[in-house]
């Protein structure tokens, strides 16, 4: 069987969607559990990138979403990796409390039948 050998790393630059944002999966840099999805636009990843606290845009909202902000459940980043097509981000964190808004540690936690 023949193996190829790993490329070295290289850059990849965010590939945003048509609405410029970019999925982020948030896992626990610990436990290796994912604790949610949201998403980043260029601003929320800068803002990330710079403050080592987690944002994002919210959809919903319209806004821009420093994760905490209200809660005090921040997520302090260790690390951010973006796949090989540049167009998702998995963001390691240390949460602060629950990751979920209903309290839950991730907002993973129902099963789907």
């Amino acid at each position: 069987m023949s193996m190829r050998a790993a490329a070295p790393a290289e850059t990849v630059q965010p590939a945003f969607d048509e609405r410029g944002l970019l999925p982020a999966v948030c896992q626990d840099a610990t436990t290796g559990e994912v604790l949610m999805l949201a998403y980043m636009n260029r601003e929320s990843l800068a803002r990330t990138q710079a403050s080592g606290e987690a944002w994002f845009w919210s959809r919903s909202r319209q806004e821009l979403w420093h994760k905490g902000a209200t809660s005090g459940n921040v997520l302090t980043v260790e690390s951010i990796n973006i796949d090989c097509d540049g167009d998702a981000l998995v963001v390691k964190v240390r949460p602060a409390g629950p990751a979920c808004h209903t309290g839950e540690r991730t907002c993973f936690f129902r099963r789907l039948d």
